[in-house]
């Protein structure tokens, strides 16, 4: 059985001829098109305790019991398919919402953090995440504790991954959340340093962060959401990069139809991929997150394909308008291809994780100003970007609140992924890894901002947020 025997069994043979049976294949064998990851988003709400001991109990059965098949289904259906699956993760409900009856302080919550690794390991997932707090108008004390405890939940930990929300276009940015996220990154940085910081590559700090974004670092299970849920995020930037080549001088009339049809076909693939593993576990879809995410492969990065648009290099004058003409064009055929499009769907722009990216800010051409312009119409923010250990908590914090403030006003989705690495400097190159791949360590603005970000409160919603 495969992609085309699974669409036929769910009526969907009318949409599939045997050009489209090769091109799909050519996709999967030579371009790179995989599904990144089947995240099983798992509620812990119902395992609430006074008892800490209680409580992490609890939480290690639900995980191990909901998901114990997840690794298995995930790895048969990419057999039956054809269709690579590289991931399978697990998200739950932010823990500082969990955690809050029985953690009295940052320790508490990390023995948490002990048993999500104990749980991830179990089932056999590469990350886990939801070592998260949503703290956008204001922190609770559980809050607070939970955000402390992360430097130390991280170096600790191997699967877990942490993500705090500190903002919205409803409620404005908590400057206190943002200052304190600062000081935590500085924090895990100096925890993992051994490890060339490694901790600060699982922790993002959002604005406007969805409850249903199966990537990791930022994956968490929204209170919103069912008790269990599947949701799916594709990739392929490779499949897009190849099929631009076939329209090179072609008008952006052409240039446009042809990144929306290729990004139809690979959500279709995807869809098809989430209803299977829905159907096999017995748990509902979710929705299906079509971003484009590079690797360090060679041909599977997203700045390939800025460049093959007609860019010289990433960071040129241009490279603003064609992220946003591509992430909007990458939205329309997703959108066609399934009706519960999510997550946060577009375009990454992850420094480490993207060869292109990583030889354009090697020669130059690109720098931390014109990657957080570029953030303002790509689908998250400045990502997997490593910078000098020297950064101060400040900085970090001021970086977090331009971040941010684009989210806000714009009404998306953005964060922030800084990696201050320990003992290097610009000019140095840090190794992740993996996915994570390296990445040249990148100059910041030296100036301080400290005054700023010391001020405290709250920084108000704009005047558009108010629309009830």
């Amino acid at each position: 059985m495969n992609v085309f025997d699974i669409a036929e069994e769910n009526g969907e043979n009318h949409m599939l001829n045997m050009f489209e049976v090769i091109e799909t294949n050519n996709m999967i064998e030579q371009e790179k098109l995989d599904v990144r990851t089947i995240t099983m988003g798992i509620s812990l709400l119902d395992c609430c305790d006074s008892s800490l001991e209680s409580l992490n109990e609890k939480i290690y059965n639900k995980i191990t019991s909901t998901a114990r098949d997840l690794v298995s289904t995930g790895e048969a259906i990419a057999r039956d398919f054809g269709v690579p699956i590289v991931n399978k993760r697990i998200s739950v409900t932010p823990i500082a919402l969990v955690g809050g009856c029985a953690c009295r302080t940052p320790e508490d919550f990390v023995t948490i953090a002990g048993t999500l690794d104990r749980a991830a390991k179990e089932v056999g997932v590469n990350f886990l995440g939801g070592y998260s707090a949503l703290v956008s108008k204001g922190m609770t004390k559980a809050d607070e504790n939970l955000i402390r405890s992360i430097p130390r939940a991280l170096a600790v930990t191997e699967r877990v991954c942490s993500s705090v929300n500190v903002g919205s276009t409803k409620t404005g940015l908590n400057m206190d959340a943002v200052n304190l996220m600062g000081q935590m990154i500085k924090a895990a940085a100096e925890a993992t340093k051994d490890q060339d910081s490694l901790g600060c590559a699982k922790l993002v700090v959002f604005c406007n962060a969805p409850d249903d974004n199966p990537f990791m670092a930022g994956a968490f299970h929204g209170v919103t959401e069912a008790d269990a849920i599947i949701n799916v995020g594709v990739s392929g930037p490779g499949v897009v990069k190849v099929a631009l080549e076939q329209a090179r001088g072609e008008n952006f009339e052409v240039l446009c139809e042809t990144i929306k049809r290729t990004a139809f076909k690979i959500t279709r693939v995807g869809q098809l991929v989430a209803q299977e593993a829905s159907k096999r576990l017995g748990i509902p879809f979710g929705i299906i997150d079509l971003s484009l995410a590079p690797t360090p492969a060679v041909g599977d990065s997203v700045a390939e394909i800025l460049e093959e648009i007609g860019l010289e290099r990433v960071g040129a004058p241009g490279t603003t308008a064609a992220l946003a003409m591509l992430n909007d064009q990458v939205k329309k055929g997703g959108i066609m291809a399934s009706s519960y499009v999510g997550g946060l769907s577009g375009a990454f722009i992850p420094v480490s994780e993207d060869q292109g990216m990583i030889d354009a800010v090697s020669m130059g051409a690109l720098t931390l100003e014109k990657l957080e312009a570029m953030t303002c119409v790509c689908s998250v923010g400045l990502d997997m970007i490593a910078i000098p250990g020297s950064t101060t908590a400040s900085t970090l914090a001021g970086i977090i609140a331009d971040e941010a403030a684009i989210g806000m006003i714009n009404q998306k989705t953005t964060a922030v992924r800084l990696i201050p690495v320990i003992g290097k400097d610009v000019g140095d190159t840090v190794e992740f890894g993996g996915l994570l791949g390296y990445a040249p360590v990148m100059p910041v603005n030296p100036y301080s901002c400290e005054r700023f970000v010391n001020r405290g409160g709250r920084i108000p919603a704009p005047v558009h947020s108010f629309k009830n």
